[in-house]
């Protein structure tokens, strides 16, 4: 048995499928179209990956943070999404309090309310300003890898 060398961290709340790899493993080598979502997958993965460690060296917390929610709320479909203060430390490498001082600059700006594991977007054009042009890179990205289909349906896995 083969074991992964990565972890998977669930990051929103959500329903997902669970398969066998060797299972998988076969579907993709048997369907020439499961197999072509699955390269598609790596590929936006990828670029998101690189575009996103890029995104860390370069720009400040403010605009990581909200690039970060935009994409959460991308995946989700929904203003409204539950993350902790710890948890988005942990995405944007940095303390939790400097996570709590730019949510609350955030806040006090009209763009996201935010309560205990809380956060919504109140004014997405504003959160979107405030972003770094990485958000819209990665959209621009995800969007041609999936044919003008959703964001959320492909981001999230094939």
């Amino acid at each position: 048995m083969r074991r992964a060398h990565t972890r998977a961290v669930v990051q929103v709340r959500g329903s997902a499928s669970r398969i066998a790899a060797s299972r998988f493993r076969k579907v993709a080598e048997e369907s020439e179209a499961v197999c072509r979502i699955v390269v598609r997958y790596g590929e936006m993965l990828l670029i998101q990956v690189q575009q996103t460690a890029a995104c860390n060296a370069l720009h400040p917390v403010e605009a990581r943070l909200s690039r970060w929610l935009l994409q959460a709320r991308d995946r989700v479909e929904s203003n409204s999404i539950k993350l902790t203060h710890e948890f988005l430390s942990q995405m944007l490498g940095v303390r939790r309090t400097t996570v709590t001082v730019v949510a609350n600059m955030l806040q006090q700006a009209g763009l996201i309310r935010y309560h205990r594991g809380h956060i919504e977007i109140i004014d997405r054009p504003g959160l979107e300003a405030r972003a770094c042009e990485c958000y819209e890179a990665i959209r621009r990205h995800i969007r041609s890898h999936a044919g003008g289909g959703k964001i959320g349906a492909l981001g999230a896995g094939c």
